[in-house]
């Protein structure tokens, strides 16, 4: 028993220190409540109060038992229910507590102006009748309940009509060499689908049927088809996405989420684990069975899997060159199993080389510099963030600040990079602001 309580301390402590930091977000938070508050009766102020902490504990019970794997046989829509009120919960406070901290460094700063200068310090709301002005604490109040609240909102709306808001991104590129027999070539393109984390099997449905609506010449799906195991990819799922077909075919690679690496294998932990001289030696049995499971799914789609290795496609005697690697990601610790040097053998003579690798990363990383004759890279991994703000004329995600290039065309000299914004979702079951993506390329000879 003694040994079984400590296998589990790393987690326990781990869980300790995120309700550490939940609960002292509350009490911050919960500053903007009680001055709110502050006018009501004292049976309201307690009800306020007390309700408050209840749901907060309520919502640490539900955060604990999701984490710690107790609801395995739950439903899919339950465990969404959860994981989108996670997100929300801790997002809204978070943006609540902004305004209060900005606010309290404020009256630190004026108190120590106050005791150098000798002045007398700013009172705490604004000069004239009570009777028309409020007090600045309470106004910060407000703007901090106000904020909390449409984020609590936002994210709402994110789960329930952002998930499966499917976005059709037509863009047009010019290719130096593009082959006559070529131009005009519709290139569909989805990516990160993450079959693990739907909820929402007729929407799914609805995306692909989009995507098969514009009739494209040829299909590719640029990696993570799973969160990290291969039987997420349901029958019925198999069966919706078998249904993305093109006259040139559909052509795919692997995502990092692909090879099971963030999933603790349980014989990874057993005395007869032995390493392998392969790229994935870390993989054990039960990981390296789950990949090619995974691979099989692929071809169960009739979709062609490109493991470091490439396609010729040829049209009226012209030819251009399709290649996929695995995923090589150059930032964070994001696995380099991909092999550009395989990949691109037998290609050389080719113009026209169009290439798919998950991590957009890899554009500059590698391909810029050493394989100056790709014309365009497809890619996809970013997911936006599932969060920004994308307009005509204005784009922007916090994972802008991580990746350079995370959403849409790229160029540098004539080679391009096509970052997909994600047809699925991972983490929050839902996206706000960044629609998941289905994109239509058209290639010009330009």
């Amino acid at each position: 028993m003694f040994q079984s309580i400590t296998s589990q301390l790393p987690m326990i402590q781990r869980i300790v220190t995120i309700l550490i930091i939940f609960i002292l977000f509350d009490a911050y938070a919960f500053q903007a409540i009680r001055t709110l508050s502050a006018t009501l009766s004292l049976p309201f102020r307690r009800t306020v109060t007390i309700s408050y902490w209840v749901l907060s504990t309520a919502f640490y019970t539900l955060f604990v038992l999701t984490i710690t794997g107790q609801f395995v046989n739950a439903s899919k829509g339950f465990v969404v229910f959860i994981t989108g009120l996670f997100f929300a919960v801790i997002l809204a406070k978070i943006f609540m507590v902004l305004p209060l901290l900005i606010e309290d460094v404020y009256r630190i700063f004026n108190k120590i102006y106050t005791l150098i200068a000798g002045s007398k310090p700013d009172a705490d709301g604004v000069e004239g009748s009570t009777r028309f002005f409020i007090s600045r604490k309470r106004f910060i109040s407000q703007v901090s309940a106000g904020i909390g609240g449409l984020t609590f909102a936002g994210l709402g709306y994110g789960v329930m009509k952002g998930a499966h808001n499917y976005k059709l991104h037509k863009v047009n590129i010019g290719l130096k060499n593009l082959p006559t027999a070529f131009n005009g070539i519709k290139i569909g393109h989805i990516s990160d689908i993450h079959s693990g984390s739907f909820w929402d099997m007729r929407a799914v449905e609805k995306g692909v049927d989009l995507l098969m609506s514009q009739k494209p010449d040829v299909v590719f799906f640029t990696g993570d088809l799973v969160n990290n195991i291969a039987d997420e990819m349901t029958d019925d799922y198999i069966r919706i996405f078998s249904k993305i077909k093109a006259p040139m075919g559909v052509y795919s690679c692997l995502g990092n989420h692909d090879y099971g690496d963030y999933f603790d294998w349980p014989d990874k932990h057993s005395d007869d684990f032995v390493r392998t001289a392969s790229n994935k030696g870390h993989m054990s049995p039960m990981q390296m069975e789950n990949l090619e499971k995974l691979m099989s799914v692929h071809k169960r789609m009739g979709w062609d899997l490109l493991m470091n290795e490439n396609r010729i496609l040829e049209r009226e005697g012209e030819k251009i060159a399709i290649l996929g690697i695995e995923n090589f990601g150059a930032k964070g610790r994001f696995p380099k199993y991909g092999k550009m040097k395989e990949a691109y053998a037998g290609t050389e003579g080719i113009a026209t080389k169009l290439l798919l690798s998950h991590d957009p990363s890899h554009w500059e990383y590698e391909v810029l510099k050493k394989y100056t004759d790709v014309s365009i890279m497809f890619a996809g991994h970013t997911h936006g963030a599932q969060f920004g703000i994308e307009t005509a004329n204005f784009q922007w995600s916090p994972v802008k600040y991580m990746y350079k290039q995370w959403a849409g065309v790229y160029r540098q000299n004539d080679q391009f990079l096509y970052v997909n914004r994600g047809f699925g979702y991972l983490g929050y079951p839902g996206r706000l602001g960044i629609r998941p993506d289905v994109s239509v390329l058209t290639l010009t000879n330009g």
